[in-house]
């Protein structure tokens, strides 16, 4: 990840009203717990060196505690810096309601996983389409709808997003 690529990502989530913090695999667990409010629930991640088994996430809730759940903790497949946006892979693991349900979203990202712009992102869905994985959620900052007049955020999905950019894999 270029230092310009990375600056335009903050600034995107910044004027989303995202927060973000950065933390090595070693630092990780301290990250998450800054990050989540209690009860949190999550997916596992599939960085090395890096596991929610040392914090107070529940990587395996029930629906109940998902319901219950302020916060959900996911991977993010990648991110693209112009927009914002992480891009989530949906899979049998819970990624997508552990990410739409709970008010608050932590999802995590490797530093090597932000491409700079939309036609870099399409270049990367493609390659994931073509390998079978055709489904894919493009979250832009909070979930927000102004449909019956003024903007209400967390209508349809979190209604606060912080991205944890891992610096290293």
């Amino acid at each position: 990840m270029s230092a310009d690529v990375a600056d335009q990502f903050e600034d995107s989530l910044r004027d989303l009203g995202v927060t973000q913090s950065r933390t090595t695999a070693a630092e990780f667990d301290a990250a998450v717990v800054e990050a989540a409010d209690d009860p949190a629930v999550g997916v596992e991640l599939p960085y090395e060196g890096v596991s929610l088994d040392e914090t107070d996430v529940n990587a395996d809730p029930t629906p109940a505690e998902l319901d219950a759940a302020a916060t959900g903790v996911t991977p993010a497949a990648f991110a693209v810096a112009d927009y914002g946006s992480v891009v989530l892979r949906p899979d049998p693991s819970g990624v997508e309601p552990v990410s739409l349900y709970p008010e608050r979203h932590v999802a995590v990202l490797a530093a090597s996983d932000l491409v700079a712009d939309m036609p870099a992102a399409f270049d990367r869905l493609a390659g994931a389409v073509e390998d079978g994985k055709d489904d894919a959620v493009i979250a832009t900052g909070p979930s927000a709808t102004a449909d019956m007049g003024a903007l209400v955020t967390g209508a349809h999905g979190p209604r606060e997003v912080h991205v944890i950019v891992l610096e290293d894999r």
